[in-house]
């Protein structure tokens, strides 16, 4: 017979008395690090203001062996045993000088449950075992610290939540489990981020939500996921010399700042909180109803995001500005010069954007990771420096990036990625304190001899890349 667990909320301390808890053979092995019990401790310091913390679900296959029945974890592992490894380090290190004896009876009543799920239990993996000492030392010393109060400890007894599934049949089970990753798998990053960006706002711009996520909901989710994948995520990266392939779930975390509700008043948050509550308490002010003026909060590709509201308006910005300078880039009138933000180009920067626009071969899977590159130093540099010295800004991210289409025969995704780590103008720009710092940037010269790019046409005189490396005098 199924237990009362089903389709059931449980705190804690209730899933962890479960005596029949199994991890079954077929499992994967414990793979949590030492950034996942951190950031488990983070989450409880940062919700003990909640009534409730939902810690995801787990769901269970009942197995009969003879006259016992057994709970078969199978989904959910992961957690549970490191929920497991957290009360066994409170126990052993906590118990005796805990004040509260609420606590105290809920800790000692889940010791003999705990200490024989620990000795009945095998498992099959050395990684798994590995882990699982590697996080109890780590959650040996967490709980032992004198910031990990008696709060914490009941909000993660009572508080912290599991929704719970028991399933009789373990084909059934697999298929639950399944669909569940199914529908994981379906939703993107950045739908991700809204999720935990909506949590993040604060409780007295609860009214703000829905203006907040309004342009949000708006853009299609190809628009987003090409926001965050190729420009956004990439930028970020490679400003920090960091390798930018797959923008995936496990990359989220890039794009979670600070709450400036909770977090401490460290220095390194102090511009952010200056910045926030000036642009506030100047869109407040009753002259804006006179002047009808609006500040919009200076937003920079490479800075610490603020959790809640303003990572939604940094979202606007960025696919607003984004969108125009591609769309900007595309709008290209032979007879005239090319128009980015406002800013027209010089000549020789205007015909960079039409080839870039209308050589033959763009389209290709190559050619396109080139644009990448080129996109996101040229946007890079906007969010810096804005249309000032924006021609030669073209120029130089033209010569940088598509030196490497030039020089290669066939550019994957690693050949993009690579390119940029060994010869990162983004990063350059984002050390540049003024535009002229990126004129003494020397970028070198092509030889012909390495021309891979149009090895099969037999001749380089038609290419039209090549023609505008070497009348701007980079080919020889």
């Amino acid at each position: 017979m199924k237990p009362d667990i089903n389709k059931t909320v449980l705190p804690v301390h209730t899933l962890l008395s479960l005596r029949q808890l199994s991890i079954p053979t077929y499992q994967r092995p414990y793979k949590w690090g030492l950034k996942n019990i951190s950031d488990l401790f983070s989450d409880i310091g940062s919700h003990l203001d909640k009534s409730a913390y939902r810690l995801g679900t787990v769901v269970f296959h009942l197995r009969v062996e003879g006259e016992r029945e057994w709970l078969d974890i199978v989904d959910g592992q992961q957690r549970t045993l490191t929920l497991l490894l957290a009360i066994r380090a409170i126990i052993k290190y906590r118990l005796d000088s805990l004040k509260r004896q609420d606590l105290k009876s809920t800790l000692s009543g889940l010791s003999p449950v705990v200490d024989a799920f620990m000795v009945r239990q095998r498992f099959a993996s050395r990684i798994s075992e590995v882990n699982l000492r590697q996080n109890y030392q780590e959650l040996r010393r967490l709980v032992d610290r004198p910031e990990f109060t008696e709060d914490h400890i009941d909000f993660l007894l009572n508080h912290c939540e599991v929704v719970t599934f028991v399933l009789d049949d373990v084909s059934e089970a697999f298929q639950f489990f399944d669909s569940q990753n199914a529908r994981g798998r379906d939703l993107a990053p950045h739908d991700l981020l809204k999720a935990y960006h909506l949590r993040e706002f604060s409780q007295h711009e609860a009214s703000l939500k829905a203006d907040a996520v309004a342009h949000w909901e708006h853009l299609q989710s190809e628009s987003l996921a090409t926001l965050f994948a190729t420009y956004l995520f990439r930028v970020r990266q490679w400003a920090e010399g960091k390798s930018a392939r797959f923008f995936g779930k496990g990359q989220v975390d890039l794009f979670k700042g600070v709450n400036l509700d909770r977090v401490g008043y460290f220095p390194y948050v102090e511009s952010l909180r200056i910045a926030h509550h000036f642009v506030d308490e100047y869109n407040a002010q009753y002259q804006r109803k006179i002047d009808g003026q609006k500040m919009a909060f200076p937003f920079h590709l490479d800075q610490m995001i603020i959790n809640g509201r303003r990572f939604f308006e940094m979202a606007e910005h960025y696919q607003r500005q984004v969108s125009a300078i591609i769309e900007d880039e595309q709008k290209v009138n032979s007879e005239q010069p090319v128009v980015i933000l406002g800013e027209v180009l010089a000549a020789q920067a205007s015909r960079i954007i039409r080839t870039l626009n209308s050589y033959g071969r763009r389209t290709r899977t190559g050619d396109q990771y080139v644009r990448t590159m080129f996109d996101c130093a040229l946007i890079f540099y906007i969010d810096k420096f804005g249309t000032q010295g924006l021609s030669t800004a073209v120029e130089k991210c033209f010569i940088w990036a598509y030196r490497c289409r030039i020089r290669q025969q066939v550019v994957q995704l690693a050949t993009m990625d690579n390119y940029v780590l060994e010869r990162n103008l983004i990063r350059a720009i984002r050390d540049a304190r003024l535009p002229e710092d990126l004129n003494s940037l020397a970028l070198p010269t092509l030889a012909a001899s390495e021309n891979k790019n149009n090895r099969s046409a037999g001749s380089d005189a038609a290419d039209e890349l090549v023609s505008l490396f070497r009348e701007m005098k980079y080919y020889e």
